[in-house]
């Protein structure tokens, strides 16, 4: 199966595009285990079992580098929570934003889709197409690649929106994405920008071809999911290979409803699905 066949499939059974960030704070995780990693595996075990019972997420994206700041109590962890999440059935995207080239690029493809067994991973364009092509062989045996293209944070007009004789730097990288393609590979693009992801979304759906979308920056960041699916819509683009990802504001929902952490983590996951509407 592809991963865009994978994207569909799972979509249609949860009808769900929610994809659910796993950014582990040990400061903020309300248990008392004997060590670091036991907190963060039953942090997260807990909270997605509750998310799987209830059918609200099918896709799940944990950020290396929250894990990797721990050490290996850390890295444990997530290994635990990966191979968790596939008995689950859940996709897994590596947050890993990997970008290097020749022999690094390839044992970083390796490293994310052979040992951590990801489904996908998110990657970084600056080095151009060789820094790329590792993961995207990985594409043809079904794997799935995120290029960051117009990213959610504040600083991310410093350079994306340069502009390249008439056209901004994104555009430019849009175009390259294209050229790059292979079945699978997919884009990051911010809910935070609305007007850069309406006209992205438009030019991808006008190639023919079938570019997932990664969509985080809603939530605490700003971005409205109601406002993505319907920029979606209203550029025919088909939801279903798309995620929507929320991380901090789930993972962490307990501070605003004061409730236990996996309600609260519940709650928020279904007011996020309610926003989004019907698939």
């Amino acid at each position: 199966m592809s991963y865009v066949d994978l994207l569909k499939e799972s979509a249609k059974k949860t009808k769900s595009i929610v994809c659910l960030g796993l950014d582990p704070d040990i400061d903020k995780i309300p248990l008392k285990e004997e060590n670091d990693e036991k907190n963060i595996f039953l942090f997260y075990k807990n909270m997605l079992d509750a998310a799987v019972s209830e059918n609200l997420i099918n896709t799940v994206k944990p950020n290396y580098a929250f894990y990797a700041q721990y050490g290996f109590p850390g890295l444990r962890a997530l290994k635990k929570i990966i191979e968790f999440c596939k008995e689950k059935g859940l996709i897994v995207i590596l947050d890993a934003k990997r970008g290097d080239i020749g022999n690094t690029a390839k044992a970083y493809a390796k490293e994310v889709f052979e040992f951590w067994n990801a489904d996908a991973v998110t990657l970084s364009p600056f080095l151009g197409s060789d820094s790329l092509t590792p993961f995207l062989e990985y594409c043809k045996n079904g794997k799935g690649a995120y290029i960051l293209l117009k990213t959610s944070n504040p600083g991310a007009n410093d350079l994306q929106n340069l502009k390249v004789g008439d056209k901004f730097v994104y555009e430019k990288l849009g175009e390259k994405i294209l050229e790059w393609h292979q079945p699978g590979a997919g884009v990051v693009i911010g809910a935070t920008y609305p007007e850069e992801l309406e006209k992205l979304s438009e030019f991808f759906v006008k190639s023919k071809k079938e570019i997932p979308i990664l969509i985080p920056g809603v939530g605490k960041q700003g971005g409205s999911a109601s406002d993505v699916v319907k920029i979606l819509k209203k550029t025919k683009n088909d939801l279903l290979i798309h995620r929507i990802n929320s991380s901090s504001g789930i993972n962490y929902a307990y501070e605003k409803y004061k409730l236990d952490y996996v309600e609260s983590a519940v709650k928020a996951l279904k007011e996020l699905k309610d926003e989004i509407g019907k698939i």
